[in-house]
């Protein structure tokens, strides 16, 4: 019968000296380094604390802008929904009823929107397809959960509250450089 390979393993019986059988020098040289790390700069960040500088390209968090009036600048077209490489993105639209006017800026808007952060990239290619500017990725960290479900983020959590508007233009300028 021919071997499968043409490598061939050569095993070496060699027999281990006293220092090694004693295991005496691999115990000492373990704890020389654990000596040097002990007497080095600490890295770690109390993070909520302590926060490190981010760059200013940093994509985070998503969130659906509002106008200057309040309303949601979505209009369910798509478009970042197909540019989603991942397929992270789906959403559902609906018709603008009437009284609706102040909170929807266009007669179509997206009744359900959703990102699945699990399968997200954080590459950009949503902002960059979406015609309203309404999807921009913030410079904010992606929270920690426990469960799958809850990284699947809806309006509740994307839509930028209107009392507390989101700044995204410092990564806009930087990106038009």
């Amino acid at each position: 019968m021919e071997p499968l390979t043409t490598r061939a393993s050569r095993v070496v019986n060699k027999e281990m000296t006293f220092g090694e059988k004693i295991y005496l020098p691999a115990i000492f040289s373990g704890m020389w380094i654990t000596l040097k790390h002990f007497f080095k700069k600490n890295n770690t960040v109390s993070y909520p604390e302590e926060k490190r500088p981010v760059a200013p390209i940093y994509r985070g968090q998503h969130v659906l802008k509002r106008d200057d009036e309040g309303r949601e600048r979505c209009t369910a077209c798509g478009l970042c929904a197909v540019a989603c490489p991942a397929e992270a993105i789906t959403m559902v639209a609906a018709e603008r009823e009437k009284g609706e006017e102040s909170l929807y800026r266009e007669e179509k808007y997206a009744s359900t929107y959703e990102i699945n952060m699990l399968r997200c990239i954080f590459c950009g290619l949503c902002e960059e397809a979406c015609p309203k500017e309404a999807i921009f990725l913030t410079d904010r960290l992606v929270d920690a959960e426990f469960g799958r479900n809850e990284f699947i983020y809806g309006k509740e959590k994307l839509v930028e509250k209107t009392d507390q508007r989101i700044d995204v233009s410092q990564r806009q300028i930087w990106d038009n450089h």
